[in-house]
Protein backbone atom coordinates (compact mmCIF):
# COMPACT_ATOMS: atom_id res chain seq x y z
CA UNK A 1 0.00 0.00 0.00
CA UNK A 2 2.78 2.37 0.83
CA UNK A 3 4.73 1.78 -2.68
CA UNK A 4 1.16 2.41 -4.19
CA UNK A 5 0.60 5.57 -2.23
CA UNK A 6 4.50 6.49 -3.30
CA UNK A 7 3.48 6.21 -6.68
CA UNK A 8 0.24 7.75 -6.65
CA UNK A 9 1.92 10.82 -5.40
CA UNK A 10 5.13 10.68 -7.24
CA UNK A 11 3.01 10.38 -10.61
CA UNK A 12 0.35 13.59 -9.41
CA UNK A 13 3.74 15.58 -9.57
CA UNK A 14 5.31 14.03 -12.66
CA UNK A 15 1.73 15.20 -14.72
CA UNK A 16 1.90 18.90 -13.78
CA UNK A 17 5.17 19.56 -13.67
CA UNK A 18 8.42 19.82 -16.30
CA UNK A 19 11.47 17.98 -17.07
CA UNK A 20 13.54 19.75 -14.65
CA UNK A 21 11.35 19.28 -12.09
CA UNK A 22 11.99 15.69 -12.47
CA UNK A 23 16.08 16.43 -11.02
CA UNK A 24 14.31 19.04 -8.52
CA UNK A 25 12.05 16.79 -6.41
CA UNK A 26 14.70 14.13 -5.81
CA UNK A 27 16.82 16.34 -4.93
CA UNK A 28 14.17 17.65 -1.90
CA UNK A 29 13.32 14.45 -1.54
CA UNK A 30 16.59 12.69 -0.73
CA UNK A 31 19.52 15.68 -1.37
CA UNK A 32 22.46 13.11 -0.53
CA UNK A 33 21.52 9.69 -1.98
CA UNK A 34 23.96 9.02 -4.95
CA UNK A 35 22.29 10.14 -8.59
CA UNK A 36 24.65 9.30 -11.00
CA UNK A 37 28.21 7.39 -11.43
CA UNK A 38 30.34 7.88 -14.65
CA UNK A 39 33.62 6.87 -15.12
CA UNK A 40 35.44 8.65 -11.87
CA UNK A 41 32.50 11.00 -10.80
CA UNK A 42 29.99 10.33 -8.74
CA UNK A 43 26.80 13.00 -8.01
CA UNK A 44 24.27 13.35 -5.16
CA UNK A 45 21.37 13.98 -6.37
CA UNK A 46 21.89 17.82 -4.98
CA UNK A 47 25.13 18.16 -6.52
CA UNK A 48 23.39 17.42 -9.71
CA UNK A 49 20.66 19.43 -9.39
CA UNK A 50 23.33 22.31 -8.54
CA UNK A 51 25.74 21.70 -11.56
CA UNK A 52 22.14 22.00 -13.46
CA UNK A 53 20.74 25.41 -12.56
CA UNK A 54 24.55 26.32 -12.91
CA UNK A 55 24.69 24.66 -16.63
CA UNK A 56 21.49 26.74 -17.34
CA UNK A 57 22.76 29.84 -15.79
CA UNK A 58 25.86 29.51 -18.54
CA UNK A 59 23.84 28.60 -21.53
CA UNK A 60 21.59 31.80 -20.93
CA UNK A 61 24.22 34.25 -19.34
CA UNK A 62 23.26 37.74 -20.61
CA UNK A 63 26.27 38.38 -21.80
CA UNK A 64 25.94 36.66 -25.45
CA UNK A 65 24.22 34.01 -23.88
CA UNK A 66 20.81 32.13 -25.71
CA UNK A 67 17.31 33.26 -26.07
CA UNK A 68 14.59 31.25 -24.54
CA UNK A 69 13.52 28.60 -27.40
CA UNK A 70 16.79 28.57 -29.07
CA UNK A 71 17.85 24.81 -30.47
CA UNK A 72 21.01 23.87 -28.55
CA UNK A 73 22.32 20.04 -30.05
CA UNK A 74 24.17 17.32 -28.12
CA UNK A 75 26.75 15.81 -30.39
CA UNK A 76 28.61 13.50 -27.89
CA UNK A 77 29.55 9.97 -26.69
CA UNK A 78 28.07 8.65 -23.34
CA UNK A 79 28.76 10.66 -20.31
CA UNK A 80 27.12 12.01 -17.00
CA UNK A 81 27.76 15.73 -19.28
CA UNK A 82 25.45 14.54 -21.86
CA UNK A 83 22.59 14.31 -19.00
CA UNK A 84 23.46 17.63 -17.65
CA UNK A 85 22.82 19.52 -20.57
CA UNK A 86 19.45 18.00 -21.69
CA UNK A 87 18.70 19.05 -18.29
CA UNK A 88 19.83 22.53 -18.24
CA UNK A 89 18.52 23.06 -21.66
CA UNK A 90 14.71 21.61 -20.17
CA UNK A 91 15.51 24.26 -17.03
CA UNK A 92 16.59 27.46 -19.25
CA UNK A 93 13.90 26.90 -21.49
CA UNK A 94 15.92 25.92 -24.76
CA UNK A 95 14.91 23.06 -27.26
CA UNK A 96 17.12 20.32 -27.25
CA UNK A 97 18.31 18.26 -30.00
CA UNK A 98 20.07 15.19 -29.00
CA UNK A 99 22.26 14.05 -32.37
CA UNK A 100 23.61 10.45 -33.29
CA UNK A 101 27.21 10.93 -32.44
CA UNK A 102 28.27 8.59 -35.19
CA UNK A 103 27.13 10.94 -38.34
CA UNK A 104 28.78 13.09 -40.68
CA UNK A 105 28.87 14.83 -43.35
CA UNK A 106 25.27 15.34 -45.12
CA UNK A 107 23.62 13.74 -42.50
CA UNK A 108 24.94 15.36 -39.85
CA UNK A 109 24.75 18.90 -41.43
CA UNK A 110 20.80 17.78 -42.29
CA UNK A 111 19.69 18.27 -38.64
CA UNK A 112 22.15 20.95 -37.74
CA UNK A 113 20.47 22.83 -40.08
CA UNK A 114 17.00 21.55 -39.83
CA UNK A 115 16.60 22.06 -36.20
CA UNK A 116 18.04 25.72 -36.94
CA UNK A 117 20.30 24.79 -33.74
CA UNK A 118 21.87 27.78 -32.45
CA UNK A 119 24.99 26.16 -30.80
CA UNK A 120 26.50 22.91 -30.74
CA UNK A 121 27.60 21.37 -27.39
CA UNK A 122 30.23 18.74 -28.65
CA UNK A 123 32.81 16.35 -27.32
CA UNK A 124 36.04 17.79 -28.92
CA UNK A 125 36.94 14.74 -30.27
CA UNK A 126 34.00 15.38 -32.22
CA UNK A 127 33.74 19.00 -32.44
CA UNK A 128 35.72 19.11 -35.94
CA UNK A 129 32.72 17.45 -37.82
CA UNK A 130 30.78 20.48 -36.76
CA UNK A 131 30.11 23.09 -40.06
CA UNK A 132 32.85 26.11 -39.69
CA UNK A 133 29.49 28.52 -39.75
CA UNK A 134 27.73 26.75 -36.74
CA UNK A 135 29.02 27.91 -32.79
CA UNK A 136 30.59 24.86 -30.68
CA UNK A 137 31.45 24.68 -27.22
CA UNK A 138 32.72 21.79 -25.83
CA UNK A 139 30.72 19.75 -23.55
CA UNK A 140 33.49 17.90 -21.55
CA UNK A 141 37.19 16.88 -21.97
CA UNK A 142 38.41 20.31 -22.54
CA UNK A 143 39.51 23.62 -20.28
CA UNK A 144 36.46 25.80 -21.75
CA UNK A 145 34.05 23.17 -21.46
CA UNK A 146 30.39 23.06 -20.33
CA UNK A 147 31.41 20.87 -17.52
CA UNK A 148 34.71 22.66 -16.53
CA UNK A 149 32.35 25.77 -16.16
CA UNK A 150 30.38 23.98 -13.22
CA UNK A 151 33.10 24.44 -10.72
CA UNK A 152 31.66 28.11 -10.43
CA UNK A 153 28.40 27.44 -8.87
CA UNK A 154 25.73 29.93 -10.25
CA UNK A 155 21.89 29.48 -9.29
CA UNK A 156 18.76 29.73 -11.92
CA UNK A 157 15.32 29.79 -11.46
CA UNK A 158 13.42 28.47 -14.60
CA UNK A 159 10.73 29.68 -15.62
CA UNK A 160 9.61 26.67 -18.14
CA UNK A 161 6.29 25.53 -18.79
CA UNK A 162 4.37 22.03 -18.81
CA UNK A 163 3.02 22.86 -22.27
CA UNK A 164 6.78 24.28 -23.48
CA UNK A 165 8.72 22.78 -26.25
CA UNK A 166 11.80 20.97 -24.82
CA UNK A 167 13.24 18.64 -27.01
CA UNK A 168 13.11 17.66 -30.75
CA UNK A 169 13.41 13.91 -31.35
CA UNK A 170 14.65 13.04 -35.09
CA UNK A 171 13.32 9.66 -35.80
CA UNK A 172 15.73 7.01 -36.63
CA UNK A 173 15.60 7.37 -40.68
CA UNK A 174 14.74 3.74 -41.27
CA UNK A 175 12.51 4.77 -44.40
CA UNK A 176 13.21 8.30 -45.19
CA UNK A 177 14.95 11.44 -43.98
CA UNK A 178 14.78 11.96 -40.07
CA UNK A 179 12.26 14.20 -38.62
CA UNK A 180 12.51 16.17 -35.91
CA UNK A 181 9.21 15.17 -33.19
CA UNK A 182 8.85 18.37 -31.31
CA UNK A 183 8.57 17.20 -27.88
CA UNK A 184 6.89 19.48 -25.11
CA UNK A 185 7.79 19.25 -21.54
CA UNK A 186 4.31 17.59 -20.72
CA UNK A 187 4.68 14.62 -22.91
CA UNK A 188 7.92 13.49 -21.68
CA UNK A 189 6.62 13.75 -17.86
CA UNK A 190 3.86 11.54 -19.33
CA UNK A 191 5.56 9.31 -20.73
CA UNK A 192 8.21 8.78 -17.65
CA UNK A 193 5.07 7.82 -15.43
CA UNK A 194 4.14 5.73 -17.73
CA UNK A 195 7.78 3.78 -18.00
CA UNK A 196 7.60 4.09 -13.82
CA UNK A 197 4.26 2.75 -13.69
CA UNK A 198 4.28 -0.38 -16.47
CA UNK A 199 8.22 -1.40 -16.02
CA UNK A 200 8.39 -1.50 -12.09
CA UNK A 201 10.95 1.06 -11.75
CA UNK A 202 11.93 1.38 -7.96
CA UNK A 203 14.42 3.58 -5.84
CA UNK A 204 16.27 0.74 -4.97
CA UNK A 205 17.23 -0.55 -8.47
CA UNK A 206 20.90 -0.61 -9.68
CA UNK A 207 20.11 0.17 -13.16
CA UNK A 208 23.09 0.78 -15.86
CA UNK A 209 22.62 2.77 -18.79
CA UNK A 210 25.21 1.57 -21.92
CA UNK A 211 23.39 2.35 -25.03
CA UNK A 212 23.60 5.96 -26.56
CA UNK A 213 22.13 8.96 -24.60
CA UNK A 214 21.00 10.55 -27.50
CA UNK A 215 18.36 7.74 -28.18
CA UNK A 216 15.05 8.50 -26.63
CA UNK A 217 14.63 5.05 -25.08
CA UNK A 218 17.85 4.80 -22.95
CA UNK A 219 17.25 8.96 -22.09
CA UNK A 220 13.66 8.87 -21.55
CA UNK A 221 11.85 5.08 -20.41
CA UNK A 222 14.91 4.32 -17.92
CA UNK A 223 17.24 7.79 -17.21
CA UNK A 224 14.69 10.10 -16.49
CA UNK A 225 12.68 8.17 -14.68
CA UNK A 226 15.06 6.33 -12.78
CA UNK A 227 16.00 9.72 -11.59
CA UNK A 228 12.42 10.13 -11.11
CA UNK A 229 12.33 7.54 -8.48
CA UNK A 230 15.64 8.57 -7.38
CA UNK A 231 17.28 4.87 -7.87
CA UNK A 232 21.45 4.99 -8.32
CA UNK A 233 22.31 5.05 -11.93
CA UNK A 234 25.27 4.55 -13.81
CA UNK A 235 26.24 5.71 -16.91
CA UNK A 236 28.89 3.49 -19.07
CA UNK A 237 30.21 4.51 -22.36
CA UNK A 238 28.77 1.41 -24.02
CA UNK A 239 27.54 -2.10 -24.21
CA UNK A 240 30.47 -3.71 -23.63
CA UNK A 241 29.88 -7.18 -22.40
CA UNK A 242 33.02 -7.71 -20.04
CA UNK A 243 31.97 -3.90 -18.33
CA UNK A 244 28.33 -5.09 -18.24
CA UNK A 245 29.53 -8.34 -16.37
CA UNK A 246 31.92 -6.69 -13.66
CA UNK A 247 29.04 -4.55 -13.06
CA UNK A 248 26.65 -7.11 -11.96
CA UNK A 249 29.03 -9.13 -10.24
CA UNK A 250 30.44 -5.99 -8.05
CA UNK A 251 26.72 -5.44 -7.57
CA UNK A 252 26.42 -2.19 -9.41
CA UNK A 253 24.17 -3.52 -11.44
CA UNK A 254 20.85 -5.09 -11.57
CA UNK A 255 19.01 -3.51 -14.22
CA UNK A 256 19.74 -3.33 -17.68
CA UNK A 257 18.25 -2.18 -21.04
CA UNK A 258 19.30 -3.83 -24.79
CA UNK A 259 18.23 -3.60 -28.17
CA UNK A 260 18.13 -7.20 -29.14
CA UNK A 261 21.40 -7.17 -30.96
CA UNK A 262 23.26 -6.28 -27.71
CA UNK A 263 21.95 -8.99 -25.97
CA UNK A 264 22.65 -11.58 -28.93
CA UNK A 265 26.11 -10.26 -28.57
CA UNK A 266 25.58 -10.85 -24.31
CA UNK A 267 24.19 -14.10 -25.19
CA UNK A 268 27.09 -15.38 -28.00
CA UNK A 269 29.66 -13.96 -25.06
CA UNK A 270 31.91 -16.32 -23.57
CA UNK A 271 31.29 -14.63 -20.10
CA UNK A 272 27.54 -15.33 -20.30
CA UNK A 273 27.73 -18.83 -19.62
CA UNK A 274 30.81 -18.58 -16.95
CA UNK A 275 29.63 -15.51 -15.05
CA UNK A 276 27.99 -14.81 -12.05
CA UNK A 277 24.94 -13.19 -13.62
CA UNK A 278 22.11 -13.78 -10.43
CA UNK A 279 22.15 -10.33 -9.37
CA UNK A 280 20.66 -9.34 -12.68
CA UNK A 281 17.03 -8.85 -11.91
CA UNK A 282 15.52 -6.99 -14.69
CA UNK A 283 16.35 -7.36 -18.48
CA UNK A 284 14.47 -4.83 -20.52
CA UNK A 285 14.65 -5.02 -24.69
CA UNK A 286 13.05 -3.21 -27.42
CA UNK A 287 14.05 -0.72 -30.36
CA UNK A 288 13.45 -3.22 -32.38
CA UNK A 289 12.13 -6.78 -32.39
CA UNK A 290 13.65 -9.61 -30.58
CA UNK A 291 13.76 -12.81 -32.30
CA UNK A 292 11.88 -15.48 -30.24
CA UNK A 293 15.33 -18.03 -30.33
CA UNK A 294 17.19 -15.67 -28.88
CA UNK A 295 14.61 -14.64 -26.12
CA UNK A 296 14.50 -18.40 -25.14
CA UNK A 297 18.04 -18.84 -25.07
CA UNK A 298 18.32 -16.06 -22.75
CA UNK A 299 15.73 -17.35 -20.54
CA UNK A 300 17.02 -20.76 -20.29
CA UNK A 301 20.18 -19.68 -18.98
CA UNK A 302 18.71 -16.96 -16.73
CA UNK A 303 15.80 -18.20 -15.79
CA UNK A 304 14.77 -16.06 -12.55
CA UNK A 305 15.04 -13.09 -14.81
CA UNK A 306 12.52 -10.37 -15.79
CA UNK A 307 12.33 -9.99 -18.87
CA UNK A 308 10.35 -6.51 -20.30
CA UNK A 309 9.28 -5.91 -23.97
CA UNK A 310 9.31 -2.07 -24.38
CA UNK A 311 7.80 -0.69 -27.48
CA UNK A 312 7.65 1.98 -29.18
CA UNK A 313 8.17 5.23 -31.16
CA UNK A 314 10.23 8.75 -30.68
CA UNK A 315 7.07 10.52 -31.60
CA UNK A 316 5.46 8.91 -28.50
CA UNK A 317 7.83 9.53 -26.19
CA UNK A 318 9.00 6.73 -26.97
CA UNK A 319 7.56 4.34 -24.82
CA UNK A 320 3.59 3.03 -26.20
CA UNK A 321 3.12 -0.63 -25.02
CA UNK A 322 4.83 -3.00 -22.56
CA UNK A 323 5.06 -6.89 -21.81
CA UNK A 324 5.97 -8.06 -18.54
CA UNK A 325 7.45 -10.76 -16.85
CA UNK A 326 4.24 -12.52 -16.02
CA UNK A 327 2.75 -11.83 -19.87
CA UNK A 328 5.30 -13.57 -21.57
CA UNK A 329 4.59 -17.18 -21.11
CA UNK A 330 2.98 -18.13 -24.63
CA UNK A 331 3.00 -14.62 -26.26
CA UNK A 332 6.73 -14.37 -26.36
CA UNK A 333 6.43 -12.37 -29.99
CA UNK A 334 3.74 -9.82 -28.15
CA UNK A 335 5.07 -6.76 -27.33
CA UNK A 336 2.19 -6.09 -24.95
CA UNK A 337 -0.22 -4.12 -24.36
CA UNK A 338 -0.59 -0.02 -23.94
CA UNK A 339 0.93 1.33 -21.19
CA UNK A 340 -1.05 4.35 -18.51
CA UNK A 341 -0.75 7.00 -20.47
CA UNK A 342 -1.52 5.46 -24.13
CA UNK A 343 -4.34 4.23 -26.25
CA UNK A 344 -4.00 2.36 -29.33
CA UNK A 345 -5.36 0.97 -32.08
CA UNK A 346 -5.10 -1.40 -34.83
CA UNK A 347 -7.14 -0.14 -37.32
CA UNK A 348 -7.53 -1.21 -41.29
CA UNK A 349 -6.97 0.86 -44.94
CA UNK A 350 -10.38 2.63 -44.13
CA UNK A 351 -9.53 3.66 -40.55
CA UNK A 352 -11.68 1.36 -39.00
CA UNK A 353 -11.12 -1.46 -36.44
CA UNK A 354 -9.27 -4.26 -37.56
CA UNK A 355 -10.75 -7.42 -36.53
CA UNK A 356 -8.56 -9.23 -33.47
CA UNK A 357 -6.50 -11.34 -35.30
CA UNK A 358 -6.41 -9.35 -38.66
CA UNK A 359 -3.10 -7.12 -39.22
CA UNK A 360 -3.52 -3.22 -39.11
CA UNK A 361 -1.89 -0.04 -38.51
CA UNK A 362 -1.78 0.96 -35.04
CA UNK A 363 -2.82 4.45 -34.53
CA UNK A 364 -2.52 5.95 -30.71
CA UNK A 365 -4.02 8.75 -28.98
CA UNK A 366 -1.58 10.08 -25.99
CA UNK A 367 -0.52 12.59 -24.01
CA UNK A 368 2.68 11.49 -24.43
CA UNK A 369 2.53 12.42 -28.25
CA UNK A 370 4.57 14.68 -30.19
CA UNK A 371 2.79 18.07 -30.96
CA UNK A 372 3.95 17.18 -34.71
CA UNK A 373 7.11 17.60 -36.80
CA UNK A 374 9.51 20.49 -37.19
CA UNK A 375 9.29 22.49 -40.06
CA UNK A 376 6.86 19.94 -41.76
CA UNK A 377 3.63 20.86 -41.65
CA UNK A 378 2.41 18.59 -44.57
CA UNK A 379 4.03 15.49 -42.70
CA UNK A 380 2.53 16.45 -39.81
CA UNK A 381 -0.61 16.47 -41.13
CA UNK A 382 -0.17 13.10 -42.39
CA UNK A 383 0.81 11.51 -39.28
CA UNK A 384 -2.06 13.04 -37.26
CA UNK A 385 -4.67 12.31 -39.48
CA UNK A 386 -8.31 11.29 -38.70
CA UNK A 387 -7.50 12.35 -35.03
CA UNK A 388 -5.00 9.67 -34.38
CA UNK A 389 -1.67 9.33 -34.66
CA UNK A 390 -0.11 6.55 -37.55
CA UNK A 391 2.82 4.70 -36.46
CA UNK A 392 3.58 3.05 -39.47
CA UNK A 393 3.33 0.02 -37.84
CA UNK A 394 1.31 -3.47 -38.64
CA UNK A 395 0.37 -5.83 -36.00
CA UNK A 396 -2.51 -7.66 -34.68
CA UNK A 397 -4.36 -7.43 -31.43
CA UNK A 398 -5.54 -10.72 -29.72
CA UNK A 399 -8.59 -10.79 -27.98
CA UNK A 400 -7.03 -9.39 -24.63
CA UNK A 401 -5.70 -6.87 -26.48
CA UNK A 402 -2.14 -7.99 -26.33
CA UNK A 403 -0.61 -6.67 -29.46
CA UNK A 404 2.34 -8.42 -31.57
CA UNK A 405 4.21 -6.49 -34.21
CA UNK A 406 4.16 -7.82 -37.69
CA UNK A 407 6.38 -5.55 -39.46
CA UNK A 408 6.21 -1.72 -40.47
CA UNK A 409 4.15 -0.92 -42.90
CA UNK A 410 6.83 0.01 -45.54
CA UNK A 411 8.56 -3.14 -45.15
CA UNK A 412 5.81 -5.65 -46.20
CA UNK A 413 6.98 -7.85 -48.62
CA UNK A 414 4.56 -7.97 -52.07
CA UNK A 415 5.08 -11.45 -53.41
CA UNK A 416 3.38 -12.20 -56.11
CA UNK A 417 0.35 -9.94 -55.19
CA UNK A 418 0.15 -11.92 -51.52
CA UNK A 419 1.63 -9.68 -48.64
CA UNK A 420 4.65 -11.52 -46.62
CA UNK A 421 5.72 -10.07 -42.99
CA UNK A 422 9.38 -10.07 -43.10
CA UNK A 423 9.63 -10.87 -39.36
CA UNK A 424 7.64 -14.43 -40.21
CA UNK A 425 10.53 -15.75 -42.05
CA UNK A 426 13.12 -13.96 -39.97
CA UNK A 427 12.04 -15.58 -36.96
CA UNK A 428 12.33 -18.92 -38.61
CA UNK A 429 15.60 -18.24 -40.32
CA UNK A 430 16.56 -17.62 -36.67
CA UNK A 431 16.06 -21.14 -35.47
CA UNK A 432 18.65 -22.35 -37.62
CA UNK A 433 21.64 -23.11 -35.51
CA UNK A 434 23.98 -21.57 -37.99
CA UNK A 435 22.21 -18.10 -38.14
CA UNK A 436 24.06 -15.28 -36.03
CA UNK A 437 21.67 -12.48 -37.45
CA UNK A 438 18.51 -12.34 -40.53
CA UNK A 439 17.00 -9.67 -41.93
CA UNK A 440 14.22 -10.02 -44.54
CA UNK A 441 12.91 -7.76 -47.31
CA UNK A 442 11.52 -7.67 -50.61
CA UNK A 443 14.05 -7.01 -53.67
CA UNK A 444 12.23 -5.96 -57.01
CA UNK A 445 11.66 -8.92 -59.31
CA UNK A 446 9.85 -9.07 -62.70
CA UNK A 447 7.60 -12.33 -61.96
CA UNK A 448 6.82 -11.92 -58.15
CA UNK A 449 6.31 -7.82 -58.15
CA UNK A 450 9.55 -8.26 -55.03
CA UNK A 451 11.57 -11.05 -54.51
CA UNK A 452 11.39 -12.36 -50.68
CA UNK A 453 15.38 -11.87 -49.79
CA UNK A 454 16.96 -12.87 -47.03
CA UNK A 455 20.25 -11.13 -45.31
CA UNK A 456 21.77 -13.41 -43.23
CA UNK A 457 25.40 -13.06 -40.71
CA UNK A 458 26.48 -16.51 -40.25
CA UNK A 459 27.27 -17.66 -37.03
CA UNK A 460 29.24 -20.84 -38.53
CA UNK A 461 29.55 -22.18 -42.21
CA UNK A 462 26.31 -22.79 -43.67
CA UNK A 463 24.69 -22.84 -47.39
CA UNK A 464 22.17 -20.96 -49.17
CA UNK A 465 20.42 -24.10 -50.36
CA UNK A 466 20.52 -25.45 -46.50
CA UNK A 467 18.73 -22.48 -45.37
CA UNK A 468 16.28 -22.25 -47.99
CA UNK A 469 15.67 -25.74 -47.47
CA UNK A 470 15.04 -24.95 -43.46
CA UNK A 471 12.49 -22.57 -44.25
CA UNK A 472 10.59 -24.38 -46.70
CA UNK A 473 10.05 -26.57 -44.31
CA UNK A 474 8.39 -24.07 -41.59
CA UNK A 475 6.38 -21.65 -44.52
CA UNK A 476 4.01 -21.56 -46.92
CA UNK A 477 6.15 -21.91 -50.04
CA UNK A 478 5.20 -18.06 -50.89
CA UNK A 479 6.47 -16.76 -47.75
CA UNK A 480 10.25 -19.04 -48.45
CA UNK A 481 12.85 -17.02 -49.27
CA UNK A 482 14.00 -17.00 -52.78
CA UNK A 483 17.52 -16.43 -52.32
CA UNK A 484 19.84 -16.12 -49.25
CA UNK A 485 22.70 -13.58 -49.67
CA UNK A 486 25.39 -13.58 -46.63
CA UNK A 487 27.01 -10.31 -45.14
CA UNK A 488 29.63 -9.85 -42.76
CA UNK A 489 27.16 -7.32 -40.70
CA UNK A 490 23.69 -5.80 -41.28
CA UNK A 491 23.30 -1.86 -41.55
CA UNK A 492 22.41 -0.47 -38.61
CA UNK A 493 21.59 3.26 -36.34
CA UNK A 494 23.46 3.33 -33.60
CA UNK A 495 19.95 2.27 -31.80
CA UNK A 496 20.28 -0.95 -32.93
CA UNK A 497 17.69 -0.31 -35.79
CA UNK A 498 18.35 -2.87 -38.78
CA UNK A 499 18.52 -0.21 -41.99
CA UNK A 500 16.13 -2.16 -44.50
CA UNK A 501 16.40 0.73 -46.58
CA UNK A 502 19.92 0.57 -46.71
CA UNK A 503 19.68 -3.56 -47.93
CA UNK A 504 17.08 -2.76 -50.28
CA UNK A 505 18.88 0.65 -51.94
CA UNK A 506 22.55 -1.11 -52.31
CA UNK A 507 20.97 -4.70 -53.40
CA UNK A 508 17.65 -3.77 -55.48
CA UNK A 509 19.51 -3.10 -59.03
CA UNK A 510 21.55 -6.04 -59.02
Amino acid sequence: MERLEQLGRLERALLSGTVDDVLRASARRAPGRTALRYADRTWTYAELDAAVSTAAAVLRDPDGGLARGDRVATYAHNSDACLIAFLACARAGLVHVPVNQHLTGGDLDYILRQSGSSLVLADPSLAGRVPDDIPVRHLRDAEDSLLAALAAPRPYVSDSDPSDLVQLLYTSGTTALPKGAMMAHRALTHEYASAIDALDLHQDDRPVHSLPLYHSAQMHVFLLPYLAVGAENTIVDGPDPDVLFDLVESGRCDSLFAPPTVWIGLADHPGFATRELSALGKAYYGASIMPVPVLERLRERLPSLCFYNCFGQSEIGPLATVLGPDEHEGRMDSCGRPVRHVQARVVDERGEDAPAGTPGEVVYRSPQLCTGYWDKPEETAEAFRGGWFHSGDLAVRDAEGYLTVVDRVKDVINSGGVLVASRQVEDVLYTHPSVAEAAVVGLPDERWIEAVTAFVVPRERVTEAELLAHAREKLAHFKAPKRVLFVDELPRNASGKILKRELRDRFGAS
